[in-house]
């Protein structure tokens, strides 16, 4: 398995609180009943969309395709897609987080026919100033934690190849989510610590269209996640979450 070390840069993209703030949860990031509680229920929905919208791990030729998980946290997709056969990049500007992930990574190592997965904490600005290009990005409940989400969605477009997809999962900003993902999620049920999310910085799909166009992207299919009994589940209801897929031509 991969490992590369590396050191903690300047992420400019992310707001340094949200970074000091997740940095104290990835010690339980991998707890299903802690406080990424609700990450893990909607995980098999998010990774499962999302790889029906990627190209395909492995091309014709033989080779893995590349796929950045952006904002990968300790690792709850990056995992997922590695054993889809992705050649992964879960990159992170939180150390703690992506320690975490090394750590899981290495007591609970993926199968031998799972792509090749490296963690690296660090920012996307450092991928861009090394050129680098991905077949595949995921962006999952990420952007609204960015300081400029436009920006960051342009800096994310120049990572990704031509014909390369992208997947963003994030948040509606509607009355609904502001009562259901803010203050029922955080103060009433206690699912989420509190201060986990910012309404304000929450993003409509219209919003997420406009940045995309601006960024040389085009949004080719958009889907509502809703919570129920049996987990989570796709909906056409995207008053609260919402997935997207995004292409560049």
């Amino acid at each position: 398995m991969q490992h590369h070390d590396s050191t903690v840069v300047s992420a400019d993209s992310v707001a340094p609180d949200e970074i000091a703030h997740f940095s104290d949860l990835a010690a339980r990031w991998w707890d299903p009943t802690g406080p990424m509680r609700p990450l893990h229920a909607m995980n098999d929905l998010r990774t499962g969309w999302a790889m029906r919208h990627l190209p395909a791990p492995v091309a014709e030729n033989g080779t893995r395709r590349t796929l950045l998980d952006i904002g990968c946290g300790a690792g709850l997709a990056s995992e997922a897609f590695a054993r889809a056969g992705f050649d992964v990049t879960g990159l992170d500007a939180s150390q703690a987080a992506i320690t975490a992930g090394r750590l899981h990574l290495r007591h609970h190592p993926l199968p031998q026919s799972a792509g090749p997965l490296a963690y690296r904490c660090g920012s996307a600005e450092e991928l861009v100033a090394h050129h680098a290009r991905f077949d595949a990005i995921a962006a999952l409940e990420v952007i609204e934690h960015v300081t400029d989400p436009a920006a960051f969605l342009g800096m994310l477009g120049s990572l990704l190849r031509p014909g390369g997809v992208m997947v963003v999962s994030t948040m509606n900003r509607t009355w609904r989510s502001m009562a259901m993902a803010k203050i029922g999620a955080e103060y009433v049920l206690r699912l989420l610590p509190v201060g986990t999310h910012d309404w304000k910085k929450f993003i409509t799909p219209a919003e997420l269209g406009q940045y995309a166009a601006r960024s040389g992207l085009r949004v080719t299919d958009v889907a509502g996640m809703v919570p129920g009994l049996g987990g989570w589940r796709e909906s056409r209801d995207m008053a609260v979450n919402y997935i997207a897929a995004l292409v560049r031509d």
